[in-house]
């Protein structure tokens, strides 16, 4: 099944990256999201602290904002939440055209 570019304005990705972690490239599952993810869209990743560390350093990479925040039921838990903004990209006013 496929899905168009720019389709969703939000997605909610609970455990995903624990569950195919010996399955898929974290890597191939955030650029997927980001085919798919309008712009200022956002995804809610919950997981593991040390996995959505790995995730917040790709997902500023692609130049999103992204925060991470404690888990609802206490911080003292491994499982949070990280909120990532994909940025609206637009050419500079002083961009020159190619000839």
């Amino acid at each position: 099944m496929s899905t168009y570019p720019r389709t969703y304005d939000l997605i909610h990705a609970d455990s995903v990256f624990s569950l195919y972690q010996d399955r898929c490239e974290m890597e191939d599952i955030l650029l997927e999201m980001d085919r798919i993810l309008r712009p200022e869209g956002t995804v809610i990743f919950r997981d593991d602290v040390d996995i959505l560390l790995k995730i917040k350093t790709m997902t500023e990479g692609f130049e999103w904002s992204s925060q991470i925040i404690d888990h609802e039921d206490s911080p003292h838990f491994r499982e949070k939440l990280l909120f990532a903004v994909k940025k609206y990209w637009t050419a500079p006013s002083d961009a020159k055209s190619v000839s």
